[in-house]
């Protein structure tokens, strides 16, 4: 397999919705083999998109189980996400994040702190999550990448909650 190129902003593929999976088959097994070592490769991201990599396929790969502030945080491990849906939501939260897509800059964006998520393992066995605080903000960016959106779409405040990544 091999680590993909990350698209990044302003590319127009980005801003593309990605279309529903509904084979599941050996091209989706290596598509998400390639997701793995490009997160893996990439750096220290917690989720990565199919979009991100100019596959308009509903898949996200999330995993925040080695970031290193969340050592006694709930969370599920390490998820393959196929169509994932979030059925519900509860409480807002402002957080900061960054993207891989868009990697000289980070932003403050209010999302959900708990959410209620359906998707698809990489077999097609549907499963359902209930997620809180930082894996539902993953989460939630992965999904947005899916809908075309970037957390820039997302922001408080573009003249004050967006910074400059300081370490490039």
């Amino acid at each position: 397999m091999a680590a993909l190129d990350i698209i990044t902003y302003p590319d127009a593929r980005l801003k593309q919705v990605a279309e529903e999976v509904t084979t599941f088959d050996a091209k989706l097994m290596k598509l998400i083999q390639n997701l793995e070592e490009t997160m893996a490769a990439g750096p220290a991201g917690v989720g990565i998109a199919a979009t991100q990599v100019g596959v308009m396929l509903r898949v996200v790969i999330v995993d925040v189980s080695h970031y290193p502030r969340l050592k006694d945080a709930k969370h599920h491990g390490h998820l393959v996400l196929v169509n994932p849906e979030i059925l519900d939501w509860q409480g807002m939260k402002k957080g900061r994040e960054g993207c891989m897509s868009v990697p000289d800059f980070t932003g403050n964006v209010i999302r959900a702190d708990n959410i209620v998520l359906k998707a698809l393992d990489q077999d097609g066995v549907a499963q359902k999550y209930e997620m809180e605080g930082f894996e539902a903000r993953a989460v939630q960016h992965e999904i947005d990448h899916l809908d075309g959106l970037l957390f820039l779409d997302r922001l408080v405040s573009r003249r004050n909650d967006l910074f400059k990544r300081k370490n490039n």
